[in-house]
């Protein structure tokens, strides 16, 4: 790729991300108090349901990782930014599941929550993971443990994960640090 061609790429890759921001800014709805005393929740359906908004967010993470292989989207609204990425890129998607949803056997993690803790799983059997490289999506990224057990899932099984992005970044809660070696993109950081 010649130094013009970079440029051009990285000046449209900033554009993207500019569209995504500004979208996931004017669009999510916050609610205090929810799901417990003391959390803020982070509403991201308007920013889904808006076409553009939606459309600028799924751009923004197929760009993260052009070369990956596959696309894992964590429970639950992972589930359809995953999707959407994949569609994308012309990969396949994988569901990371909550505790007990998927059949046996499953590979699985627990991790710790903000406000709790729970448990994720990715199918042992039937998805062939070994040697695939991974883009990791998820809405939040808040104490880092749900992405930081996805990742760990995938490396169990053998895949690379060779990116992870969010929507929206609690800075403040420090889940960057939890993260291994693989970038993580934010598309807003609070």
């Amino acid at each position: 790729m010649s130094k013009h061609e970079m440029l051009e790429t990285a000046e449209v890759a900033g554009e993207r991300a500019a569209k995504a921001e500004e979208a996931v800014r004017r669009l999510t709805r916050w609610h205090d108090d929810f799901p417990t005393p003391g959390v803020r929740f982070a509403d991201l359906t308007p920013v889904f349901a808006d076409a553009d908004g939606f459309r600028a967010v799924l751009d923004c993470f197929a760009a993260c990782a052009p070369d990956a292989d596959l696309v894992a989207g964590v429970d639950a609204r992972g589930f359809l930014l995953g999707a959407g990425a994949a569609a994308i890129l012309g990969t396949g998607v994988v569901a990371v599941r909550k505790a007990g949803k998927l059949p046996p056997p499953v590979h699985s993690r627990e991790y710790t929550l903000e406000y709790g803790s729970a448990a994720l799983e990715i199918p042992a059997d039937g998805v062939n993971l070994a040697g695939r490289k991974v883009l990791l999506l998820d809405d939040v990224l808040a104490t880092g443990g749900t992405l930081a057990a996805a990742a760990e899932l995938f490396t169990a099984a053998g895949a690379e994960v060779v990116a992870a992005a969010v929507v929206l970044e609690l800075s403040f809660l420090e889940g960057r640090g939890r993260q291994g070696d693989y970038p993580v993109t934010s598309i807003v950081k609070l």
